[in-house]
């Protein structure tokens, strides 16, 4: 089998018990058309050497990888959803399909989505939308590209089914997705073990995370682990938030059940980039209070960690875990401003001026409406002279913006040859607004037309390499 010598096969969870999973069989569809890989990321598993013939064994008829899970799990987790506990939950359309060691040796969870029914699927049908895999695809890459910490899509298979569903155009195509991902443990599997009281399944959770994903907490005490986990947790989450913001991203759904420990972006649903700035914008049509909005999603994020606090809470004193939870309000004050500061090309300055910078450039978007990803083009790098040839000028002349104008020149351009890419030549920057996603799937869906999702992927990539944001320190 062509493994290159980077495969490392290392199947954790299955270890953990099986009080954390059910084992599956995946569905046995009807055809499988491979429509994405990720050549990347596959390298960075060992995996980029497969033919297509044997990526679809594994990644739509799901054959075991060599010295890996035998059986695919579906993981078993609780959650909040919309704020109402809903103890009927777990992965109802997807499992864990293998683990592998990444070449910075982290362990990275193989998991699926649209893969068959599980005994988590309640009434569903265990399917995924081929849009729904595109889509997918389009927001993991584009938030990569935007330095935000992200699961990604490793492979997308038509599956040659037809989907009857509520909320698109119906009989619609289906697909099996494969995500890679840094873990897949949500803040609903704590608050499983939680509600069903298991104290000591709850600690091995609690030791699993540690030994995989922050081991550098693992000299702490029993005791002290809890609080030391749910800070960390709350840090990276925090960050990745932060980032959100800036770049543009509406989540959509953020139950409980779609939070990930690592602070990855992951559970894509009805996911947006912001046209212009709009705190009460929502992605959701479903979301009628505006509880996931745009500008409320450092809020939502905060109460789950919340709720995180609260399961953890079986295995330390509620005040310890209060003080825990301080740290996503603490990391996000610092980090929002940094975020959008690095998206400009700039190099941070103290966290008061920051904020007071921040607020400069959100009274000057939220006035003139600016295209949100045009503002960050525009000004990349503090390239005034360029901002004064976009076709966004007008905006910019606007008295919202002198405040912004007056301190960007208190601040020093990062790298700025990045501005000699030819992307910086354009008008006008790659974006991913709605009516992009929605041209991009109009061929495919009428005429089974690609060029535009390649070209879409191809443009994600120019832009992730002009900006080079994977180098920012947050």
């Amino acid at each position: 089998m062509p493994l290159t010598d980077q495969y490392a096969a290392d199947p954790q969870f299955p270890g953990l018990g099986p009080d954390f999973a059910d084992p599956v069989k995946a569905a046995d569809f009807p055809q499988t058309v491979l429509r994405f890989r990720h050549q990347e990321a596959a390298q960075q598993i060992g995996l980029d050497a497969l033919g297509d013939t044997e990526w679809i064994a594994h990644f739509g008829r799901f054959s075991p990888l060599p010295k890996n899970m035998k059986t695919p799990l579906a993981l078993r987790y609780h959650g909040h959803q919309f704020r109402q506990y809903n103890a009927d939950l777990g992965d109802g359309r997807g499992f864990l399909f293998a683990q592998i060691r990444d070449y910075q040796g982290r362990l990275m969870d193989l998991g699926t989505k649209g893969s068959g029914r599980t005994p988590w699927s309640r009434a569903g049908d265990g399917r995924l939308t081929l849009k729904g895999a595109v889509r997918e695809v389009l927001a993991a890459q584009m938030l990569a590209a935007l330095g935000v910490p992200t699961s990604r899509v490793l492979s997308v298979i038509e599956t040659g089914e037809s989907l009857m569903r509520g909320d698109e155009p119906s009989p619609t195509r289906s697909a099996v997705l494969v995500r890679l991902s840094h873990s897949h443990i949500r803040f609903g599997s704590f608050q499983r073990l939680a509600m069903l009281g298991k104290k000591e399944n709850m600690k091995t959770l609690l030791d699993h995370c540690l030994d995989h994903y922050m081991a550098d907490l693992l000299p702490l005490s029993n005791a002290e682990r809890p609080a030391a986990f749910l800070a960390r947790t709350a840090q990276l989450n925090a960050q990745m938030t932060a980032r959100w913001i800036a770049a543009g991203f509406v989540h959509g759904v953020l139950n409980t059940d779609n939070m990930n420990i690592n602070g990855e972006s992951f559970d894509y649903g009805p996911w947006r980039f912001l046209p212009h700035y709009e705190p009460g914008f929502t992605a959701a049509y479903f979301d009628h209070q505006g509880l996931f909005a745009f500008g409320r999603q450092g809020e939502a994020v905060s109460w789950n960690l919340a709720r995180l606090g609260e399961a953890l809470s079986l295995l330390a004193p509620v005040e310890d875990l209060q003080e825990a939870h301080k740290d996503f309000a603490q990391t996000y004050a610092k980090a929002l401003p940094e975020a959008f500061i690095h998206r400009l090309g700039l190099v941070p300055q103290g966290q008061e001026q920051n904020q007071a910078f921040l607020r400069t450039i959100l009274a000057g978007l939220k006035e003139t409406k600016t295209p949100y990803e045009g503002f960050f083009f525009d000004w990349f790098c503090a390239d005034s002279a360029r901002a004064q040839t976009r076709p966004r000028l007008g905006a910019y002349q606007h008295s919202a913006f002198d405040a912004f104008k007056a301190a960007l020149k208190t601040y020093t351009p990062d790298r700025p040859e990045r501005l000699d890419h030819a992307y910086f030549n354009r008008e006008d920057p790659f974006s991913l607004e709605i009516e992009t996603v929605e041209a991009i799937w109009d061929p495919i869906a009428k005429a089974d037309d690609w060029a535009a999702f390649h070209g879409a992927l191809e443009g994600i990539s120019t832009l992730r390499s002009a900006y080079n944001l994977s180098h920012s320190s947050i």
